[in-house]
């Protein structure tokens, strides 16, 4: 996922290069000129925090200021940043400068609405991201010894991997060894198979590792904007393992990685495989209906298909789960930068012309809205120090991105737009009018407190739009690690209250902060949904639907059935 782009709604419409491919992965040269010069141009707010800084640059200069990094930023930890008095002033005249700009963006910010406030926010943390002193050698003190200490062979690796990014990662500086881990061998392996196909998606099931299991089933809906298995890392951090392990029948949706013949699928083709789905579960489970949960965008399509099941009184969901996943865009919170009318109408052209958003365009999009942790901190490992990016795993996942169909993009920034999924009306799914109000299902919905895609707030409302029964439980940690998850490590806490009112502030205050993970109350809500314990069966699939293959199955790693025929061939 968060990539992410768990709704990661890709607000694409990078500045395009000579050959035609984009690289920044932001909004366009206009719109981030405007921004800029609309902060800059607040005279009085200037002139106030250029005598600030005036005073501040005169107490560095004597070694009076007591200028310092925020608690956590990592970029300035060497010891030399503090004992070395040159480093020391480069170091302060740097934090002190980004102190004066972000004063007169947020003092602009107070001024106007909040799309400009965010485009402003969003230029000024990438130009002072890359103007810090640790993204260049001469003022960079761990850089210079590491030269120093390999006789300058950390310059030529750094050289190096400058060049093979420049070739394989069209400039952008890799997160992670691409060779650290295999789909199916080191990520994605709970054992199960893949019990049906078709042009869309595969679907997966699980094999129980306990004697019972529930008798109603559940099936994960992951996002269409990467790839499913960041619910299925490795032994110790899947939510399916955890899902599996208690006694829940887990069947998971594989979408296929869509191509430019695929530009035309839209978000009727994705709900209607979800009904599919939902169908071939039933059949191999016997269950009259099944337990789903959504994850980011995968629970925007799935909540397409319950306004068109409620419309048509069809009760094959019993219950639905929602983890950070935003249904009403009235407030864009963080992807306010990407919300401007001419950039949405770009961005949209874009998508029609070429069929799909590529893979790398989304990934660039919001790679950029955390510029220091995920991009300049690769600048210096890879290039200033001449070192391999670490091998780890959720990485290793987010650089293995997929394409979104034109079609499904564009849909999905109408809705970003205007609103539309929240508004009775204004949209159908599936020849239905949308109406959200009346999905009567129970729903357990999460969020995550500092997550800067899906505003922990924005999620919460999901309680207020759906008119079932519904739990509301808020995660430590941002968007793509409040969904890797796993119980047990001691730092994972999250929030859980009673019935979610209107106020998402007055819930928070009479909640409750718990250790652990949002895994375990969620497991614990859809146990008390998903009936009696049956004894489990070692058998996967049924007479009609028959295993297709081992578990994770083609589509994640981009083969088709065709192809794996060829490959026995030549093998």
């Amino acid at each position: 996922m968060t990539k992410t782009a768990e709704t990661k709604v890709a607000l694409v419409t990078p500045d395009a290069t000579p050959d035609g491919q984009d690289r920044t992965g932001g909004f366009g040269v206009r719109s981030a000129v405007s921004a800029v010069a609309g902060a800059v141009g607040q005279g009085r707010v200037v002139l106030d925090e250029s005598l600030r800084l005036g005073r501040e640059l005169t107490k560095i200069a004597v070694g009076r200021s007591e200028v310092a990094p925020h608690g956590g930023d990592r970029r300035f930890t060497d010891q030399a940043w503090t004992s070395n008095p040159l480093y020391h002033r480069v170091q302060q005249t740097y934090l002190a400068s980004v102190d004066a700009i972000d004063g007169v963006v947020e003092e602009w910010g107070r001024r106007v609405d909040q799309r400009r406030a965010q485009e402003a926010a969003f230029v000024s943390a990438v130009l002072t991201s890359a103007l810090a002193p640790t993204n260049y050698l001469p003022t960079n003190p761990a850089a210079v010894k590491e030269a120093f200490d390999t006789g300058g062979m950390s310059l030529v690796r750094g050289a190096r991997n400058y060049v093979s990014d420049l070739r394989r990662n069209g400039g952008m500086p890799q997160m992670v060894d691409p060779d650290a881990f295999t789909v199916g061998v080191d990520l994605a392996v709970t054992p199960g198979a893949v019990v049906a196909r078709d042009e869309v998606a595969e679907v997966l099931q699980y094999t129980p590792t306990t004697e019972t299991v529930y008798e109603r089933p559940v099936l994960v809906v992951p996002p269409p904007i990467g790839r499913f298995y960041f619910l299925d890392l490795r032994p110790g951090r899947s939510f399916v393992e955890h899902a599996v392990s208690r006694g829940l029948r887990t069947f998971m949706l594989a979408w296929r990685n869509p191509q430019a013949e695929q530009g035309d699928w839209d978000l009727d083709t994705y709900a209607q495989r979800v009904s599919d789905a939902i169908d071939e579960v039933r059949e191999i489970t016997g269950s009259d209906d099944v337990n789903v949960i959504g994850f980011c965008a995968g629970g925007l399509i799935t909540t397409a298909l319950l306004n068109h099941l409620a419309a048509t009184g069809d009760t094959r969901v019993h219950s639905m789960s929602y983890a950070v996943t935003m249904l009403d865009f009235a407030d864009p919170a963080g992807l306010a930068a990407f919300s401007g009318p001419s950039l949405l109408k770009l961005v949209k052209g874009r998508s029609r012309r070429n069929g799909i958003i590529s893979a790398r365009d989304m990934g660039s999009a919001f790679t950029w809205m955390r510029p220091n942790d995920l991009v300049f901190n690769y600048v210096v490992n890879n290039y200033l120090m001449g070192r391999t990016p670490p091998a780890f795993d959720i990485l290793a996942w987010n650089a293995d991105g997929t394409n979104l169909p034109g079609a499904l993009h564009v849909q999905f920034l109408d809705i970003f737009e205007d609103n539309s999924l929240a508004t009775p009306g204004a949209m159908t799914s599936l020849g239905t009018p949308v109406d959200l109000g009346r999905i009567t299902v129970p729903t357990f919905v999460s969020g995550a407190i500092a997550d800067h895609l899906t505003s922990w707030k924005n999620c919460y409302r999901t309680t207020q739009l759906l008119s079932g029964d519904s739990k509301f439980v808020l995660s430590f940690s941002g968007h793509i690690a409040s969904l890797v998850n796993p119980p047990g490590n001691p730092k994972s806490h999250y929030w859980e209250g009673g019935e979610p009112g209107p106020d998402p502030e007055a819930w928070l205050d009479a909640a409750t902060k718990k250790t652990g993970s949002w895994w375990e109350p969620w497991a614990d809500w859809v146990s008390e949904r998903a009936g009696e314990r049956i004894t489990a069966s070692t058998r996967l699939g049924s007479d009609e639907h028959t295993v297709l293959g081992d578990a994770p199955g083609l589509y994640v790693r981009d083969l088709l059935p065709s192809q794996v025929g060829e490959q026995a061939e030549r093998n």
